[in-house]
């Protein structure tokens, strides 16, 4: 096991003092989060010895290669941070690293948050283990509001600690692997405090540029057909999806009796639902996106995914304005965060096409 470096010590003095500081009420919750996140610290092998060793399949050793490689592409041509994030590894038994709960009021389409003392405010809250997350979230839902619980396949300590290559982030296209690590390597390269919807749209952002241009640079045209066939069908349903979201936030905002938004919300829900046969048809019967609706839609689910991608064609557009160039991109992107939060989104919505 590598040693617990300085920095990992601050980090868990940190929010060892948020236990005393929050309160009883809190301090379930974040013993779980100490006690989930050290127990993946303890579990780390560096990547070096997970490859020479023969523990590995096939399949996690030439993924564990990629995921070296797209590291090093990460830090030398895109300039994220260069530190012990990723360099270690983790099989975990579980299929996700950590389950998040959303929600909001049942009229709302505007997540509710929750902050933490090194994180700031956040529209999800993370739990290590699925039951622990499934009985935040019937709390919730026992107090009327519409709630999600989302597995993640990946996990970021914002730089606080080196973060571990985990076992489900494998589990995907080599593509989706890549885009994975670039993804969380962008949340230590810049964070907001109490902006999700920044944050996660930023890295998103740099996830989907990263690998179009790791992609090219890599010479993988046999990948990168169906990754970009892939994403064009994303930004369908996404687009599909925020098209919902803005006329269920019209329709709650125009008020009403509950009876009267009630109707109008699952109206729109029964909507949603054939305007996806109706893309998916035009996909030829792509059946990519069905899994999404095997679970119930609610408010709590659009909004988690707003949160990823309300504001991606927002930093596509300072990218081309930074002329695509990252370190660039970047220093414009801080510029961004540093902004109050009303001007922030004021200049997002500049940036936003239409």
């Amino acid at each position: 096991m590598p040693p617990l470096r300085l920095s990992s010590l601050r980090g868990v003095m940190a929010v060892m003092c948020a236990l005393v500081l929050t309160g009883c009420s809190s301090v379930g919750f974040y013993a779980q989060a100490v006690q989930g996140h050290m127990a993946l610290m303890r579990a780390r092998v560096p990547l070096d010895q997970a490859l020479s060793g023969s523990a590995l399949s096939d399949v996690e050793r030439r993924k564990l290669e990629i995921a070296r490689e797209a590291r090093r592409y990460a830090v030398t041509e895109l300039g994220l941070p260069d530190n012990g994030s990723y360099t270690s590894w983790v099989k975990l038994d579980r299929p996700a690293v950590t389950w998040n709960v959303v929600a909001t009021q049942p009229y709302s389409m505007r997540p509710e948050q929750w902050c933490f003392p090194i994180a700031g405010c956040l529209s999800y809250r993370g739990y290590f283990e699925r039951a622990d997350a499934d009985r935040y979230a019937a709390s919730l839902a026992d107090q009327g509001l519409d709630v999600a619980v989302n597995g993640s396949a990946a996990y970021s300590s914002l730089g606080w600690f080196e973060d571990p290559l985990v076992s489900t982030m494998m589990r995907g296209s080599d593509t989706s692997l890549v885009g994975v690590l670039f993804h969380e390597l962008a949340h230590q390269q810049l964070y907001v405090s109490d902006d999700s919807s920044f944050n996660e749209s930023f890295a998103t952002f740099v996830e989907l540029a990263g690998v179009e241009q790791w992609l090219r640079d890599a010479d993988q045209a046999q990948q990168a057909a169906p990754w970009r066939a892939q994403r064009t069908r994303r930004d369908a349903f996404v687009a599909l999806l925020a098209d919902t979201r803005k006329r269920l936030t019209d329709a709650f905002s125009s008020g009403g009796e509950p009876a009267q938004l009630q109707a109008a919300k699952d109206a729109e829900y029964a909507r949603l639902s054939r305007d996806y046969q109706s893309l998916k048809a035009s996909w030829g019967g792509y059946s990519g996106y069905d899994s999404w609706f095997r679970r119930p839609v609610n408010n709590a689910r659009l909004a988690g995914v707003g949160t990823y991608t309300q504001w991606v064609d927002a930093f596509a557009a300072l990218f081309e304005q930074s002329g695509r160039d990252f370190h660039r991109f970047f220093e414009s992107a801080a510029a961004l965060g540093e902004l109050p939060r009303a001007e922030r989104r004021e200049r997002l919505l500049a940036l936003s096409p239409g």
